[in-house]
């Protein structure tokens, strides 16, 4: 679970819709061959209809929800553990109690563990201990150990296209000007109306907002907006604005 400090607290609102990966061990409520759990775990992967369970914070309502990956890791007796990754907002206990169905049977959630939110992975993850610690270093003045648990808000951003923006525009983007042409010196590729991240020249986060044109398009175009900027991270004092000579 990410935790985000001072200024970095709004972009929760970007990992919560970032990508999820998750552990899972499934109990299935009889005897199933092996063979046939996971050939229908192949059917699963894509793009599927989840009702939400009753116990949840949305609306209960059919949508859409993408499986990007379903990996079988180990199937003992009525147990499978498996590895998935999903579309955020995907309910992990409802798919188990759909594939038990599937297979023409009941199942249901064991345990449950996130391994991955957005760009942050199970790799990199540190206890409330560890924390502690780190702080204990740092009041005797070793900053090491804490700088290896909190991270700049760039690493939140990671998994998001990007959009690089030269010095002279960072001041008038910091005070809400959306981004136009003119001020782009590079970009990744990204799709229209897709959440993106603008940077300094420095790898800075400056802000976020939605994609107004594909990527493809900017080579065709001298002038107009790009990105309708819907929040800003920097600090406008940071980039004082240039003084025309």
């Amino acid at each position: 679970m990410p935790i985000a400090l001072e200024r970095a607290r709004r972009i929760v609102q970007v990992l919560l819709k970032a990508g999820k990966e998750y552990i899972c061990l499934m109990h299935l409520h009889e005897n199933i061959d092996e063979n046939l759990i996971k050939k229908t775990a192949e059917e699963f992967v894509g793009k599927i209809k989840q009702l939400p369970p009753i116990r949840s914070a949305v609306k209960r309502q059919l949508r859409i929800r993408e499986i990007y990956y379903l990996d079988i890791l180990e199937i003992q007796d009525k147990d499978v553990l498996f590895k998935i990754g999903c579309e955020a907002g995907f309910y992990v206990r409802k798919f188990c109690h759909d594939f038990g169905l599937k297979l023409k049977t009941n199942a249901h959630m064991a345990e449950l563990i996130r391994t991955k939110a957005g760009p942050f992975t199970d790799k990199t993850w540190h206890s409330l201990h560890d924390l502690k610690d780190s702080y204990e270093f740092y009041k005797k003045g070793e900053e090491d150990y804490i700088r290896e648990i909190i991270l700049p808000i760039e690493k939140a951003i990671e998994h998001l296209p990007k959009i690089w923006v030269l010095d002279s525009c960072v001041c008038s983007l910091t005070h809400g000007a959306d981004l136009s042409v003119p001020g782009i010196s590079k970009y990744n590729n990204f799709n229209k109306d897709e959440l993106i991240a603008v940077m300094t020249l420095k790898d800075e986060l400056i802000a976020i907002g939605n994609s107004l044109i594909d990527y493809e398009d900017l080579t065709k175009l001298d002038y107009g907006k790009v990105v309708d900027i819907n929040k800003v991270f920097m600090n406008p004092e940071l980039y004082p604005r240039f003084k025309q000579e």
